[in-house]
């Protein structure tokens, strides 16, 4: 083989790995579709998105679908929202959706919806086919102690004006839940409430619950009610049974300060006893004196004892006469 052909050989490769590098950096392919697309974009846009680190077929075949559906977007526009962190296809689905629909919504918008964290094109969706959201049971208590269990379907629509900064699922079923509490806790009966459920339905509507939230409701309807615990009795069962512990605690309290009074009276019973025992005890010292000192002659002391024996007789028949000794 000459030199010539090795020098053929060389450039024919060089050729090939150059053509295969430029075809691997620009998407010719993706241009091609492009422009039978009726998409008309620079060679240079493409390698321009390359550079900047941007996806070409994630911008240009959303501008496709686009172009198709009959709404006039820029590659500026899509790129940037791409580079923002945005759902380029998904944002284009939500024009196309809400184009069908007659549904005024613009470019920008529906960017910050998404960029927002909110998905759009549901959002889009629900603006066309309202969505029910249904609530678990929810308990409130009527006027006559009795408990009211009720579960609703609420019936929303997605209002896109307020999807930016609105409140979610989670605050509209709070709210409904506070107003069916509220409407249950001011009837004066749980028969109301079991005979006029859509009662709940129109008093919880004319809160305007949706107020702030990104949705609008239609209708709320009560699914399902049903009768919890009688509350009131069970609050009174429990009452009583403090009411009866207090009065059991109030009771030993009065026995144990009566216990202590008796065992002070008792201590000092027995101090008076001692005292008596202590001054009888003085008591023949003291006639012993006056016999000695001749203050005291043996006929009084004679005359002394009669009067103990007498004394200590008729006490033994009084004692025999008590009931109390009786029994």
């Amino acid at each position: 083989m000459d030199l010539n052909t090795l020098l053929i050989l060389f450039i024919a490769v060089i050729v090939i790995v150059v053509i295969a590098v430029f075809l691997s950096f620009v998407p010719v392919m993706l241009w091609i579709s492009a422009l039978a697309a009726g998409v008309r974009i620079g060679i240079f846009t493409l390698v321009g998105m390359r550079l900047r680190r941007v996806v070409p077929r994630r911008v240009i075949n959303p501008l496709i679908k686009a172009v198709k559906a009959g709404i006039q977007l820029s590659t500026n526009q899509l790129e940037s929202h791409y580079l923002a962190g945005g759902n380029v296809d998904r944002v284009v689905n939500a024009l196309i959706a809400a184009h069908r629909a007659n549904i005024e919504l613009s470019f920008e918008r529906c960017a910050a919806i998404d960029l927002a964290g909110r998905n759009v094109l549901e959002a889009v969706q629900m603006s066309v086919n309202p969505k029910v959201i249904e609530t678990p049971f929810i308990s409130g208590v009527a006027m006559n102690g009795i408990e009211v269990k009720a579960k609703a379907r609420i019936t929303v629509r997605a209002n896109i004006d307020r999807l930016v900064g609105g409140a979610g699922e989670e605050t509209i079923i709070a709210r409904v839940g506070e107003g069916i509490v509220s409407t249950i806790g001011s009837s004066e009966s749980h028969n109301q409430v079991l005979e006029n459920p859509d009662l709940i339905s129109q008093t919880v509507l004319k809160k305007g619950l949706d107020s702030g939230t990104a949705f609008e409701i239609l209708s709320i309807d009560i699914a399902d009610v049903d009768i919890g615990k009688n509350i009131g009795a069970h609050l009174q069962t429990e009452q009583a049974e403090a009411d009866k512990k207090i009065a059991q605690a109030k009771a030993e309290e009065r026995r144990a300060m009566a216990v202590a009074t008796e065992q002070e009276m008792k201590a000092r019973v027995q101090e008076m006893r001692a005292k008596v025992v202590e001054s009888e005890a003085e008591v023949p010292l003291a006639m012993a004196k006056a016999l000695r000192e001749g203050n005291l002659g043996v006929m009084d002391y004679m005359n002394y004892n009669n009067i103990k024996a007498d004394t200590e007789m008729r006490r033994s028949v009084g004692d025999m006469n008590d009931p109390q000794n009786e029994e």
